[in-house]
């Protein structure tokens, strides 16, 4: 291997925010069961991402990643996979008609059940116990027994990860995704939406599109791409005794794949130079994502992006601003100016949810809206005036009608979290906020796409 890389060689390393497993031997047999599994995804569909993104990196092509906060076990239904994949295809084709660009489609689905956590242990009422950190280590409810970390709760996580690949397969390439059923979808929501009258005109334009395309013989039934799409997945790298028995040599390329999602990332808490999660991914093909938080400078930036990308492969490198709104313009021109100074070639996405979650004065831990729209519409600017392109988003979001985040047209009030709070871990945006914020994007991302094609006339003809 290179540069003396193997799946394993994670193991010599510093792990941050891994469970202590009191049954090595269960381990043992947990880790074995999964190495014999058949893959999830498949090395050619990363490599297809890693190319989808790669002109995502190029300005000609917008990240869309969302879902879940974490996947439940207790929650598993069709219907929850179902309305999520709904909300994010109609988040996508309202990104598509305003920003005049594909969206690259990746889902928080499939396998993102572990969550990093701020303390090893909770107390409740004077009880210590081990943090939840997600279902595929331990039990959310709090007694000794659901907390101790279980190795086996890693071969459920990948059963239901299968069962979920297998519906959203379907759904991509069964119909499900065609552009008519979609319109119609953001229809209804414009109907019942208060602010709906910039969203009416957008939906009006897009239907003239259809109803020119179809007058033009280009319908469902004469260009598959109209009713299918490609749909990725993706999850926080940060259970690697799963992630490295789910990694296997390509049989093509003879590269090594983790083939339990198409896309991974590095979190904020996991991102050290010389540790383990570091370590393992920069090992393998897929393309990855590296969160990067207020803390970050632009020197340790470069030293990362030369440990996970050191070829500057176009489309292998995610970088995933979150920083809080009230951080962005003073955090991020600064790794902007260093990658561009270097000549690294990575797609620029944000994620303004983690830096904006606060305590309500009801008591629940929630995300305003207001601060949301006000980190991505940051975001952008800061792209804008550094004349680079702001490739992506990433949320976490539910087709669910939760009452998690506040704000947004809907006025969801601190009074009003209690009605329908059911994340286990972090507020999610529900289907109608997720959506609303697509419209408001959509505007600046043209706006961008714009800014970005007159510099490149400028400098063509300099």
């Amino acid at each position: 291997m290179a540069n003396g890389w193997t799946p394993d060689s994670w193991r010599t390393r510093p792990a941050k925010q891994m469970p202590a497993y009191p049954d090595h031997a269960a381990l043992a047999t947990a880790e074995a069961q999964l190495t014999a599994y058949p893959p999830l995804v498949f090395a050619g569909e990363a490599r297809s991402l890693t190319q989808q993104l790669a002109k995502v990196a190029s300005g000609e092509a917008f990240l869309l990643q969302g879902g879940d906060c974490a996947e439940s076990f207790q929650e598993f239904h069709p219907d929850k996979i179902r309305d999520t994949f709904r909300v994010l295809l109609q988040m996508a084709i309202v990104l598509t008609f305003g920003g005049h660009m594909p969206v690259v489609k990746v889902g928080r689905m499939a396998g993102q059940f572990a969550k990093p956590r701020s303390s090893d242990d909770e107390t409740i009422d004077g009880v210590t116990l081990p943090s939840y950190r997600g279902d595929i280590v331990n039990g959310f409810e709090f007694d000794e027994g659901s907390r101790v970390p279980d190795p086996g709760r890693m071969v459920q996580a990948y059963n239901q990860a299968a069962a979920t690949l297998n519906l959203l397969r379907a759904f991509a390439q069964g119909g499900y995704a065609d552009l008519h059923q979609v319109h119609q979808w953001n229809l209804g929501f414009v109907g019942t939406n208060g602010k709906g009258s910039d969203y009416e005109d957008l939906a009006n334009r897009l239907d003239e599109s259809l109803q020119f395309m179809a007058a033009c013989g280009i319908t469902a039934e004469t260009t598959p791409s109209i009713r299918e799409t490609d749909f990725f997945t993706s999850h926080e790298a940060l259970l690697l005794p799963y992630e490295q028995a789910l990694t296997r040599i390509d049989s093509t390329s003879g590269d090594w794949y983790d083939v339990s999602a198409h896309m991974l990332w590095i979190g904020d808490r996991t991102r050290q130079p010389d540790h383990a999660h570091i370590e393992f991914l920069r090992g393998v093909k897929n393309p990855i994502g590296l969160k990067c938080g207020p803390t970050l400078d632009g020197g340790d930036l470069l030293r990362l992006i030369d440990i996970l990308n050191p070829a500057n492969e176009p489309g292998r490198l995610t970088l995933i601003a979150r920083m809080g709104s009230d951080k962005v313009e003073s955090h991020l021109p600064a790794l902007i100016r260093a990658v561009q100074r270097e000549g690294r070639t990575v797609v620029w996405s944000c994620d303004p949810m983690h830096g904006n979650t606060i305590k309500s004065s009801t008591g629940f831990k929630t995300r305003p809206f207001d601060r949301i729209l006000t980190e991505v519409s940051r975001f952008f600017d800061v792209h804008r005036a550094e004349g680079t392109h702001p490739g992506g988003v990433h949320f976490e979001l539910t087709g669910q009608d939760v009452t998690e985040c506040t704000g947004g047209a809907q006025a969801i009030t601190d009074d009003a979290l209690s009605l329908r709070y059911h994340t286990a871990c972090d507020p999610r945006l529900n289907a109608n906020q997720a959506l609303e914020l697509a419209f408001l994007l959509a505007n600046n991302l043209r706006n961008s796409r714009a800014d970005l094609d007159r510099q490149r006339r400028a400098a063509a003809a300099e």
